[in-house]
């Protein structure tokens, strides 16, 4: 891994923990969105550890009970963690507005990716430079209630 790699995982990590930080020490009333989205705090298992995870994303998709979020690590080259970790492990929580809810997580299809990364770059612009950036294609998980 790259120096700047390895800087791009620490300030990810500290961005993370700062927001859950705020969010949980404020019960919920500050943090529940960020970038005019909501915030979502995604709980997953370890693919290799098997231990319990959780991150804050942000949801720029959310249609009723279906939540749509961007393993985009910012444009990075690489998977985000947590990609990785609901690839192995699909059942996931998700707490949104304060609510831990029980998720299964999927890829979008080619066809559901197409339909949604218009609405995706229209909540958050800076998505566009993230994919024209990336050597990768950046996957649209969706979480449906199990």
């Amino acid at each position: 891994m790259s120096f700047q790699q390895t800087m791009t995982d620490v300030a990810f990590k500290a961005l993370n923990r700062f927001h859950r930080t705020i969010l949980h020490a404020s019960g919920g009333r500050v943090g529940r969105s960020a970038l005019g989205m909501p915030a979502v705090e995604l709980h997953t298992v370890g693919r290799r550890s098997g231990l319990a995870r959780s991150t804050m994303l942000t949801a720029p998709v959310v249609d009723g009970d279906r939540i749509v979020l961007v393993a985009s690590k910012g444009g990075d080259d690489r998977d985000p963690d947590w990609y990785r970790n609901i690839v192995a492990h699909p059942d996931v929580e998700l707490t949104t507005a304060g609510h831990r809810r029980p998720m299964r997580a999927r890829i979008a299809t080619r066809e559901e990716a197409a339909e949604l990364w218009p609405r995706v770059m229209a909540a958050y612009k800076p998505y566009g430079s993230y994919r024209r950036r990336a050597k990768r294609d950046i996957p649209l998980v969706i979480c449906e209630p199990r």
